[in-house]
């Protein structure tokens, strides 16, 4: 079932202002926003830009939502390249290509407009496992290959990549066990069934208060501002990044003039302070950036990815 946003608000100044090498100004119809499933994160932040961007291009913004990544991004590539179908996604959209065959191709087939947003996710430790630091954890799984485990949901999920991203850079041997989703893998980690997890920042703020857990690092290449007392993993083990991004696309040949509009109006508003409130109470900082810096990070996410998947043989059944 689909669902939709039509909102208006006051912003006027650039409302079908004509854009150089258009025959028509734009937009001058609704647009149509394709997102993951109702109540998902990518919903939110589809529906948030439907409510905020209607009034600054002077017409409705429709979310409409799609459960599965393949449908999701075949429905955006084989669109109308006229800047009135846009796709916002996560990860998963440029990783998938590496475990399964898609209708699409991440990279010829759209048009990158801009991030929206990075999200985190923190690695934990059972109390019971006698380290305080990354360090420590790779030096005692070093000394007993294959003893320690950790929890992952979904095949090629956040979790799952950072685990075996975790696993090559340091060379250890670490066991993954799959369960069905987050509250499963989370309720299996606090009963001591594993011995660790990259838990979302979602998910992590309340493990957090509740001081069960040890924490031991944040899967960013830095220190995140919205956990600034927990260490980037990166400190003690290079070249580990397993931020999870989100961004906008189009359909590929969408005119430059049309996408560098978007890109503008996408920006000013990650850039406005009430909205970096919102992302941060989601857990994630706002990154808006131009298309071509969009462009550089997926195929360097590519690269990256691509390697850890095809080492550890991960394909979807």
């Amino acid at each position: 079932m689909f669902r939709s946003v039509k909102v208006s608000l006051g912003f006027v100044f650039l409302v079908l202002s004509p854009i150089t090498g258009l025959t028509q100004p734009y937009p001058n119809k609704p647009i149509r926003i394709v997102a993951t499933e109702a109540g998902g994160t990518g919903d939110i932040v589809a529906r948030l830009f439907a409510r905020e961007l209607s009034g600054p291009v002077g017409q409705a913004i429709v979310v409409e939502n799609r459960a599965n990544g393949n449908i999701r991004g075949e429905t955006v590539a084989r669109a109308t390249a006229d800047g009135y179908t846009l796709l916002v996604t996560g990860a998963t959209h440029w990783v998938a290509p590496f475990l399964q065959k898609t209708p699409y191709d991440p990279v010829k087939d759209f048009a990158p407009i801009s991030l929206i947003y990075s999200s985190q996710s923190i690695l934990f430790v059972h109390p019971s496992v006698s380290v305080n630091s990354v360090k420590e954890l790779i030096a005692l799984a070093k000394s007993k290959p294959g003893a320690l485990n950790y929890a992952s949901t979904s095949v090629g999920s956040t979790p799952h990549l950072s685990g075996e991203l975790f696993k090559a850079l340091a060379g250890v041997d670490i066991v993954n066990v799959p369960y069905k989703g987050t509250a499963q893998a989370l309720n299996a980690f606090l009963g001591g069934e594993v011995q660790m997890m990259f838990v979302p920042a979602a998910s992590a703020t309340g493990l957090l208060k509740a001081g069960k857990m040890r924490v031991l690092a944040i899967t960013s290449a830095q220190p995140s501002a919205l956990f600034p007392d927990v260490p980037a993993i990166a400190a003690q083990l290079p070249g580990f990044d397993a931020s999870n991004t989100n961004g906008m696309l189009a359909p590929a040949k969408t005119p430059r003039p049309i996408v560098n509009r978007l890109n503008q109006e996408v920006v000013q508003l990650l850039n406005r302070g009430d909205i970096k409130e919102q992302f941060a109470k989601l857990g994630a900082e706002v990154i808006p950036c131009s298309p071509a810096e969009f462009s550089k990070v997926i195929r360097t996410e590519m690269e990256k990815w691509g390697r850890v998947i095809k080492t550890a043989g991960i394909k979807l059944e």
